[in-house]
């Protein structure tokens, strides 16, 4: 019985509140999905305000701090400094753009040209259908890494190759979810309900069958995001990035190519690193949480 007045109490505290209002609660008394949102908030507030907050210009040479070069964490350099005197905080600072840029557009153009895509296979069917699975199949054998390297090798390197690569090798799979998605509510009542009206086609899309895939996207975005973000890292260590820009895969390729564990210089490896783990690990975090907050059947097993 105790149990059960449990259950019965939970919803009372966000009864009368929009579903918009109930399911942004749910995500923030999840753990995972509250340090996600507070370290991408922090990272979003570093990016915009780079310029202000850091403390030094790290696009300058004027203001490497050379007498100090491979210093630790201080005072005067909360994180240290690399081989050329360059302070670290301030570079993470300014690397977080990079970061977000790549990890939020590609989410977000994954997410929006895989839906479209996909609903369009699912809605107009035949050719349109056979078509758009046939370049989904031929896209999803396509090597992803090789393919990268292959084209910053001969493009040039810069964090957008990797913006459009992404696009290019994930919208496959987010085509595939939503036109399965979609085929599965058009058989539904209430959008038959809506074809016995004559309600036109385009309505019956974008007022009843994309929306059902909406939650899917919100998570599908999330982890493309944390992949990205990876990506980027991976190939600006590599040697494959933007040379003018400052970001973390650059800081960790530097750290390497210089040798910053050989003269002991573990924070030029710790700090960029971590800043790496930490976001990716946010996107992913919150791509669990919103699945969560989206599924009722993972809300059950969780409090079982």
């Amino acid at each position: 019985m105790a149990r059960g007045g449990h259950r019965n109490r939970r919803p009372q505290s966000e009864e009368g509140l929009p579903r918009r209002e109930r399911r942004s609660l749910r995500l923030l008394r999840r753990p995972a999905g509250l340090f996600s949102l507070i370290f991408l908030a922090l990272c979003i507030f570093c990016a915009l305000a780079a310029d202000r907050i850091s403390p030094y210009d790290p696009y300058d040479p004027g203001q490497k701090d050379i007498l100090h070069a491979l210093t630790g964490p201080s005072r005067r350099h909360p994180l240290g400094t690399d081989s050329f005197g360059g302070d670290l905080f301030s570079a993470l600072i300014h690397g977080a753009r990079i970061a977000l840029i790549v990890g939020f557009t590609t989410g977000i153009t994954v997410s929006l040209l895989g839906a479209v895509l996909g609903a369009a296979a699912a809605f107009f069917g035949g050719g349109v259908d056979r078509t758009l699975m046939f370049l989904v199949d031929v896209v999803m054998v396509l090597p992803g890494l090789p393919l990268m390297i292959l084209v910053a090798t001969y493009i040039g390197g810069s964090y957008w190759i990797v913006v459009v690569l992404f696009t290019f090798l994930g919208w496959a799979g987010v085509c595939r979810m939503v036109r399965g998605r979609i085929l599965s509510e058009k058989t539904v009542p209430y959008v038959e309900a809506a074809r016995s009206y004559a309600a036109p086609r385009w309505r019956i899309l974008f007022r009843h069958l994309l929306p059902s895939t909406y939650p899917l996207l919100a998570v599908t975005a999330a982890r493309t995001a944390a992949g990205s973000v990876l990506a980027e890292a991976g190939l600006s260590f590599l040697g494959f990035g933007d040379p003018l820009a400052i970001s973390w895969g650059k800081l960790l390729a530097e750290a390497q190519s210089q040798g910053a564990l050989l003269f002991g210089a573990w924070w030029w490896v710790l700090f960029p690193g971590l800043a790496v783990t930490l976001l990716a690990l946010s996107f992913i975090n919150l791509g669990y949480a919103l699945e969560e907050v989206f599924n009722p059947r993972l809300r059950r097993g969780a409090r079982c």
